[in-house]
């Protein structure tokens, strides 16, 4: 199970941060990510509600998407988060134990991290992928940067990043991207312009692929 997630958070390798105002939005923002190609959301615990509404997403959604669980700073949430049935667990910060409760729900996670040392400590607590955040300060060069010594880490910038950015930061080596404010703007959901954020959502697949492809010749 966690490897045949883990394949789909990078393919396209696009997750979808989300910080909903209200919890209503949550299904129909999920649908019009998944229109756009845009297959892994990001519940984020700074939603209202969030576990609960991380249990709809999970059942509204079925096989058609990932629902994961976002801002997870403590083993009680991420407990609560798995119980609801989230797929996949990220923290901002580099809490180890997270590690462990994941795991053992078969269900991958990604801790935080922001200096090239707590890069490499979450790899060493388990960590399946890195989480550099806030990647808006550092940029693509930085990711370049940590990974000529560090190859092995499987770094997710989030923050920073846009469709100006995107192409830079997978062509630095990144596995994924965490997208936010760029992709589920608080416009759209004031707006609740779904037609828009379909929009942004094959936009960012579009880079994506257009990275991944080969060069033609």
């Amino acid at each position: 199970m966690k490897a045949h997630i883990i394949s789909a958070l990078t393919h396209p390798g696009i997750i979808a941060v989300v910080r909903a105002r209200k919890p209503e939005h949550v299904l129909p923002l999920s649908d019009a990510l998944i229109a756009g190609g845009v297959l892994a959301i990001e519940i984020t615990m700074t939603t209202p509600n969030a576990i609960e509404a991380i249990r709809a997403a999970r059942q509204h959604l079925g096989d058609r998407g990932l629902i994961g669980v976002g801002t997870v700073l403590d083993v009680a949430t991420c407990q609560a988060a798995l119980a609801a049935g989230a797929q996949f667990v990220v923290s901002p910060i580099l809490r180890p134990d997270l590690v462990t409760v994941a795991h053992a729900a078969d269900r991958p996670v990604m801790l935080g991290a922001y200096t090239p040392t707590e890069a490499q400590l979450a790899h060493e607590a388990g960590a399946d992928f890195i989480k550099i955040f806030p990647a808006d300060g550092l940029g693509p060069g930085y990711i370049k940067a940590l990974l000529a010594p560090l190859p092995h880490l499987r770094i997710v910038p989030t923050g920073g990043v846009d469709l100006d950015t995107a192409a830079d930061f997978l062509r630095a080596g990144c596995t994924a991207l965490g997208v936010g404010s760029a992709l589920v703007s608080t416009q759209i959901l004031a707006e609740e312009n779904w037609a828009e954020l379909t929009r942004r959502a094959r936009a960012f697949v579009s880079v994506v692929r257009s990275v991944a492809l080969p060069p033609t010749r």
